[in-house]
């Protein structure tokens, strides 16, 4: 039965989130690499405050579907499954969520619309009956682990709130802060790179994160190269496996392809963070023959194009 004393008590629900107004639409902002970080705190900190605990339900998933944001919801006990579905039943969880959205993303109001779900069941024509609703999420056990994205915002959530604590400067090593509006660049002191120095041409280089303006040159000389570079960055990086890539090149077709080229490395940094190296990019571009471009982001010569 539910409450079996051996197994811990694990159950799984989704949360639909959806704004009723056609200006706040909720998956465009969590896919906007400025916003993501600023909707996941305001996530975080309304349900810790929903089950009194900031572990007392886990994210494993947001999923972005129009005009619903999803968030797949893990509960590791029945206790604080018992306060979420209090929460959001007395209306508690949705006007946290509100306040902190409107915080974090700098609004002057946020309204939401919620759904809750665990399987087929709608828990919101079953709010009354909790002990019906536990044993709906309680049958639902999670169908995965925790989503690395998820796992990248929380340590950046968990670098932020300590270092506000240290001082009122919002300003965190490897994470965008988070009314940043530009995207986050690592800080160039550190790298998480073992690699310290690479070689290129008989010349040693220090292997340093990636700069803005790296990333500017990169999208202006690599020119219609710019899907073979990412297919070699692909390789080693989760965000631009297939279909990114394609998928880039339709999204920013009528941009032209310095926008497609920016795009893709700002992927490739946003989700890489201190792991965006330099080494890794010149790498990429030896390998399609861009040496040109590689000899002009190291500095070599300058004002000569690269095709």
């Amino acid at each position: 039965k539910m409450a079996g004393s051996s197994a811990p008590w694990i159950g799984s629900a989704y949360l639909f989130l959806q704004s009723p107004c056609k200006t706040i639409v909720l998956p465009s902002l969590y896919e906007s690499s400025q916003k993501k970080p600023s909707v996941f705190k305001a996530l975080k900190l309304a349900l810790a405050e929903s089950t009194g605990s900031m572990n007392g339900v886990d994210m494993l998933k947001v999923h972005c579907s129009h005009p619903h944001l999803i968030v797949q919801l893990k509960f590791c006990k029945q206790e604080n499954c018992r306060r979420f579905l209090q929460s959001y039943r007395e209306g508690a969880l949705q006007e946290s969520l509100q306040n902190h959205l409107q915080a974090s993303l700098a609004m002057t109001t946020v309204p939401l619309e919620m759904e809750l779900k665990a399987g087929k069941e709608h828990l919101d024509n079953m709010l009354k009956d909790e002990d019906r609703c536990l044993e709906c999420i309680y049958r639902e056990k999670p169908d995965r682990l925790r989503d690395e994205e998820i796992t990248e915002l929380e340590e950046c959530l968990k670098g932020l709130i300590v270092h506000q604590s240290i001082s009122n400067n919002v300003a965190v090593n490897d994470c965008v802060s988070l009314n940043h509006p530009s995207p986050p660049y690592p800080s160039q002191g550190s790298s998480l790179s073992p690699q310290v120095t690479f070689i290129f041409q008989e010349q040693q280089f220090a292997n340093r994160t990636l700069t803005p303006d790296d990333h500017q040159k990169f999208a202006k000389l690599v020119s219609k190269k710019w899907k073979q570079v990412g297919r070699s960055l692909q390789k080693s990086c989760r965000a631009l496996r297939d279909p990114v890539i394609d998928n880039l090149a339709l999204e920013y077709d009528r941009e032209g392809l310095y926008e497609q080229a920016y795009q893709l490395l700002l992927r490739f940094i946003q989700s890489e963070g201190k792991k965006a190296t330099i080494a890794r990019l010149i790498a990429a571009l030896e390998e399609n023959g861009l040496i040109s471009l590689a000899e002009e982001l190291l500095g070599l010569h300058s004002n000569e194009d690269c095709s």
